[in-house]
C-alpha cells in the first residue's frame, strides 16, 4: 500500500510539474529572443559583408558590448584612444546611430567622434532589436582632406600623439561617398534577410517546443494505467543511439522527444538529475557519432563543449531544446561531405585487406583499423564496393591463391594456409564458389595451357 501511495504521490507531482513547465513556455514564448539572437547567423552575415567590402564588422547588443568582429572594427579600433577621446563618446555615438536606424527604417549612416564614418543596421527580436551589425570605421574623403580638417581644426593634440594618430589612420579603408549609400542598403538587405530566417527559426522552435512538451505530457498521463514506477528507459535510448548510427535524422528526432518524456517521468521532474542523465547521453552518442563516419577529433572536442553547456542549462525546457539541436549538429558531422569520407575509407580498407589477407582477418579487425563500428563499415563498404567485405575478402584471397597455383611451387594444403584458409576443406568450397574449378582442376587446367607454351 505504501508503495502504490507513493507512486500516486510521484504521478501527481510529475503532473503539476508539467503545468508549471507548460506555463513556463507560454512565458517563454512571449519573451523568447528579446534578449538573445542567432549569434552564428549573425556572425555569418557580418564576415560576408566584411570579405566582400574591404571594411571592419562588428556584431554587438544593444547596449555596445561586442560578440564579434571581423577586419579592422569599431572592437579593435584604438583612434579615440590614441586622440584621447573617452570611450564613452564612441558608445553614444553608436547608440545614437542604433537609435536612428531603428527610427529611418531599419539602417543609418553616422560619424565617429574622430569623424570616421560608420553605418548600422539592427538586428531585431520578437518584439525589438536585439542587436546590431556595424560596419566601421572608415574615411569617406581623402586621407590628406581628412587630417587637415579633422585633426589640425578640430582636436588640440601634442606633435606626438597627432604623428601617432596619422599612423594608425594609414590603415583605416577608404570608401568614396557614391558607394556608401549602396553599400549601407546591402548591410540592411542582408540584416533582413538575416532577420526573416530568424524569426522562421523561432517559429519553427516553438512547433518543436510544443511538440516535444506535448509527447512529455501525454507519457507522464500514461502512467495513470500502470501499477508500477517507470524504469530508466534503456531501450529508448538504445533506439536513439541506433536511429544516429543509420544517420536517419527524423527517427532520431522522434526517438530523442520520447526518451526525454520518458526520463522525465524517471527521474521526477529533477533537474540536476535530467543534467546527469544527458551527460552521459552526449559520451554515449559522441562515440556512436566517431564510430560512424563523423570527424574524432571534432567529435571529441564538441562533446568536451557540451559537457560544459549542460551544467548552465537552467530549466528542463532549456535542456530538452539544447539537446535536440546538440543531437542535429552531431548527425550534421556523420553527414559532412559522405562520399568523399567513405572514398577515403573504403581506400584504407581495401589497403587494409591487401596487406592482411594471408591473416586471420575479420571485419571486426577491419573496422577497428579505420576506426569505425562493423555494422557501420558493412554498410558503406557495400554501397561503395557493390559488394559485401566477406565476398571481397575471399575474391582477393581466391586470386591470390590462383597466381600460386599457376606456379606450381606449393602444395595445395601450404596456399591454403597461405591465403589465409585454416580449413582447407572450406578452401576448396570456396575456390569452387568463385572460378567454378576446384584447386586441383584448376591447377591441371592451368598446366595443359602452359605445357604447349613451354614445348
Amino acid at each position: 500500500m505504501d508503495g502504490s501511495k507513493d507512486y500516486f504521490e510521484f504521478i501527481k507531482r510529475s503532473l503539476k510539474f508539467i503545468e508549471q513547465l507548460h506555463g513556463i513556455l507560454q512565458r517563454k514564448a512571449s519573451l523568447m529572443v528579446q534578449d538573445t539572437f542567432d549569434h552564428k547567423l549573425a556572425q555569418e552575415c557580418a564576415r560576408a559583408f566584411s570579405v566582400s567590402t574591404g571594411l571592419g564588422c562588428t556584431v554587438s547588443d544593444t547596449a555596445g558590448h561586442i560578440f564579434y568582429e571581423h577586419g579592422k572594427g569599431c572592437g579593435s579600433c584604438t583612434l579615440c584612444e590614441a586622440a584621447g577621446l573617452p570611450h564613452e563618446n564612441c558608445i553614444r555615438a553608436h547608440n545614437y546611430g542604433m537609435t536612428e536606424a531603428e527610427r529611418f527604417g531599419g539602417k543609418y549612416i553616422y560619424f565617429c567622434p574622430l569623424g570616421l564614418t560608420c553605418f548600422v543596421s539592427p538586428i531585431i527580436g520578437e518584439v525589438k532589436s536585439t542587436a546590431k551589425i556595424t560596419v566601421g570605421p572608415f574615411m569617406m574623403v581623402d586621407f590628406q582632406d581628412f587630417i587637415d580638417c579633422e585633426l589640425t581644426d578640430n582636436l588640440p593634440l601634442t606633435q606626438e600623439a597627432r604623428a601617432e594618430l596619422i599612423r594608425l589612420l594609414k590603415e583605416v579603408p577608404q570608401m568614396p561617398p557614391t558607394k556608401v549609400q549602396e553599400l549601407s542598403v546591402l548591410l540592411f538587405m542582408a540584416v533582413g534577410f538575416m532577420n526573416n530566417v530568424s524569426a522562421e527559426n523561432r517559429l519553427l522552435e516553438a512547433e518543436r517546443s510544443d511538440l516535444l512538451q506535448g509527447q512529455i505530457s501525454a507519457y507522464i498521463s500514461g502512467l495513470k494505467n500502470q501499477d508500477a514506477p517507470p524504469r530508466y528507459p534503456f531501450e529508448k535510448e538504445r533506439a536513439l543511439l541506433l536511429s544516429i548510427s543509420h544517420g536517419d535524422r527524423e527517427s532520431s528526432r522522434k526517438q530523442l522527444k520520447e526518451l526525454l518524456a520518458a526520463l522525465l517521468a524517471s527521474g521526477g521532474g529533477r533537474l540536476d538529475w535530467m543534467k546527469s542523465r544527458a551527460s552521459e547521453l552526449i559520451v554515449m552518442i559522441s562515440r556512436t557519432a566517431a564510430e560512424n563516419g563523423a570527424d574524432e577529433e571534432e567529435t571529441m572536442l564538441f562533446n568536451h563543449i557540451c559537457q560544459k553547456t549542460i551544467p548552465s542549462l537552467g530549466s528542463f525546457s532549456a535542456l530538452s531544446n539544447w539537446l535536440y539541436h546538440t543531437v542535429d549538429r552531431f548527425m550534421d558531422s556523420i553527414q559532412s561531405y559522405p562520399d568523399a569520407k567513405h572514398a577515403n575509407i573504403i581506400h584504407k580498407c581495401i589497403q587494409h585487406i591487401g596487406t592482411n589477407y594471408a591473416e586471420h582477418l575479420t571485419l571486426e579487425d577491419t573496422a577497428r583499423a579505420v576506426s569505425l563500428s562493423p555494422d557501420y563499415l558493412s554498410r558503406i563498404f557495400k554501397e561503395e564496393t557493390g559488394t559485401t567485405f566477406n565476398r571481397y575478402l575471399n575474391n582477393v584471397r581466391i586470386t591470390k591463391a590462383k597466381e600460386l597455383i599457376r606456379r606450381g611451387e606449393y602444395r595445395l594444403t601450404d596456399i591454403s594456409q597461405m591465403v589465409g584458409y585454416d580449413d582447407q576443406s572450406y578452401f576448396t568450397k570456396v575456390f569452387r564458389r568463385i572460378t567454378g574449378l576446384s584447386p586441383g582442376e584448376y591447377g591441371k587446367k592451368t598446366r595443359r595451357i602452359q605445357a604447349p607454351e613451354k614445348a
